[in-house]
């Protein structure tokens, strides 16, 4: 059967449709999907679907995931989208999957509608888009001094009120494990004890673990549950869902004392490193096809059949996501080979994927595309301020400053908050429009808030809080989605604990302090190595004058606490702090 005649993303097919006056048909697709492949060998080999696109339309094809820009602007609610739109990009109508007969019919109908209705839909689409220009402009209007702690509670209770207190997560049908909720929930119970905290965190996890997403063969863990019961899973496996699954199971094993959530984390870890690492440029492959004659194989069957098929596209974000994991299972699971690992993927990534003053592109297959994708910059500079703190490396902070210098120069919005891609001129259809995602926005401040005390550089911190400030007035209509907010609005008001390694950081006794730094779970802390020898600016910023041997001096933000010299001393001391700091919160 003949294929569909796509065409890829270009402003060239755009001026091909508004030469021949035809709308576009825009296909998104991603590459683990079933249900993806089945519409383009099925549906779109139909001959009736072929008659009609090769009458009435310009077919557009986009994988997703390489174009998170177009996704998240034509997206109507999951893979594949079929979205219709005007000549100029504009969308029309679109849907999700659909079979043969349906799909005939709506390319009939809108095609129909295009023709008779230019004027109207022109006039629709102007409409519609200076509405959403009122709201948003309404809600960029800051109010001085609306950021504040509350912002926690408020949050924290959607969380608790949206809990599924039967089987775990959040929601009463599909399910999604949500790692900033459960991320968040872990730093509050560390500080409150509420716990109803550890409830909701650990019947979430157990029913995970225990459930049919989980791949006690392979490790790792399947991206959803198409059921509340976690037992009946999409079997598509996703760098991005497992690397931040690998985090919260970390998390949680050190803050509960669970030693199977650890067993879970190694098999995440196998999975990783089996399956999805290339060796050759040390970064981390994209997703595991979904194949259910795989899953349905005990070990030696897999083995037989191989293993499903891999895209192995290089991500920057999801690589970025992976990279954080590494470095805290080397600590955690007293792995030193992962830190090795990690340090190889972040090599990579710069080398490859980072131009100073462009910041990263979004994915590499051979050469590098898309600069200027939000959640690539954002992710980055944190993967970057936890390589610094777990390798000593604070020349690492560099390439963070300049990300965050360039998107501040080119992405930053008025009100506050930074948008999804750069200005572009050329920009086709929703292109034209930039976004701004709370959820990105609010991995980002949080990694600035950090990357100010590490670097010493606070205008940083006013960074961060003017980008929390500009969703203050929308934050609610998300609810426990905005996890990862309240917990920047967290850190921003709860200052970190800040261990600071001076001396050789090469020597046996600094490694030892940082290692014993990291290992210890307080969720706001920060560690550095300082090493004279290399860091003479950052030397100079701190104040610290190096001893004969290497010493932690320990803070909360800019107030200095203790200075320990024996590494089995310091987790104790920085216990006490913490302690001493939140009896004081308790009484106030």
């Amino acid at each position: 059967m003949a294929e569909a005649p796509w065409l890829e993303w270009s402003e060239e097919v755009f001026k091909k449709a508004q030469e021949e006056d035809k709308p576009v048909l825009l296909l998104l697709v991603v590459p683990w999907c079933r249900y993806c492949r089945d519409m383009q060998e099925r549906v779109f080999r139909d001959e009736r679907v072929l008659r009609n696109i090769r009458r009435g339309w310009i077919p557009v094809r986009v994988n997703a995931e390489k174009r998170p820009d177009i996704d998240g602007r034509y997206n109507m609610g999951g893979w594949p989208t079929v979205a219709f739109l005007t000549p100029k990009g504009e969308l029309i109508t679109g849907t999700i999957f659909v079979e043969p007969e349906e799909l005939v019919s709506l390319l009939e109908r809108v095609e129909d509608f295009y023709k008779k209705n230019k004027e109207k839909i022109e006039e629709n689409i102007q409409e519609k888009w200076a509405e959403k220009e009122k709201r948003e402009k309404a809600a960029l209007r800051k109010e001085e001094g609306a950021l504040s702690p509350a912002i926690v509670q408020t949050v924290t209770d959607s969380i608790l009120e949206a809990f599924d207190p039967e089987y775990g997560g959040w929601g009463k049908g599909q399910k999604f494990p949500h790692p900033e909720s459960i991320d968040f929930l872990l730093v509050q119970y560390v500080k409150t004890g509420d716990p109803r905290m550890r409830e909701v965190v650990e019947k979430t996890l157990d029913q995970m673990m225990k459930g049919g997403i989980y791949d006690p063969v392979d490790g790792g863990f399947f991206r959803y549950s198409t059921t509340r019961d976690w037992k009946v899973p999409h079997l598509e496996k996703v760098l991005d869902s497992n690397a931040a699954r690998l985090v919260f199971y970390m998390d949680a094993a050190q803050v509960l004392g669970r030693e199977d959530y650890l067993d879970v984390a190694r098999g995440i870890v196998d999975w990783m490193m089996n399956f999805m690492y290339d060796p050759e440029t040390g970064a981390f492959f994209g997703s595991m096809d979904a194949d259910p004659d795989y899953y349905a194989r005990d070990a030696e069957g897999r083995r037989e059949l191989g293993p499903p098929k891999i895209d192995r596209t290089i991500y920057t974000n999801w690589n970025a996501m992976a990279v954080v994991g590494l470095y805290l299972a080397s600590v955690v699971l007293e792995k030193p080979e992962l830190r090795e690992a990690a340090d190889r993927t972040m090599e990579f990534l710069l080398d490859r994927l980072y131009i100073k003053g462009k910041g990263m592109f979004h994915y590499w297959d051979g050469t590098y595309h898309l600069p200027g994708i939000l959640s690539d910059q954002a992710y980055m500079v944190r993967a970057l301020v936890f390589a610094s703190q777990f390798n000593g490396n604070a020349d690492l902070l560099l390439p963070a400053e300049d990300i965050v210098e360039t998107l501040l120069d080119r992405q930053k919005a008025e009100g506050g908050g930074f948008y999804d891609i750069p200005r572009n001129p050329h920009s086709i259809g929703g292109l034209r429009r930039r976004n701004r995602s709370i959820l990105e926005n609010s991995v980002l401040a949080e990694a600035m808030v950090r990357l100010a005390y590490l670097s010493r550089r606070f205008e940083f911190l006013d960074a961060a809080r003017e980008t929390l400030e500009a969703f203050v007035k929308v934050y609610k209509e998300y609810g426990y989605y905005v996890a990862g907010y309240a917990r920047a609005v967290d850190l921003f008001f709860y200052e970190p604990l800040f261990v600071t390694v001076v001396g050789d950081r090469n020597h046996p006794r600094a490694e030892a302090l940082r290692h014993a730094a990291l290992k210890t779970y307080e969720p706001s802390v920060l560690v550095q190595s300082l090493d004279p020898a290399h860091d003479p600016i950052l030397m100079g910023r701190s104040g610290y004058t190096p001893r004969e041997t290497p010493v932690a001096y320990l803070c909360v933000g800019k107030t200095s606490k203790a200075a320990v010299e024996d590494p089995d001393r310091l987790p104790a001391e920085m216990e006490r702090i913490e302690r001493e700091r939140r009896a004081r919160e308790k009484r106030t």
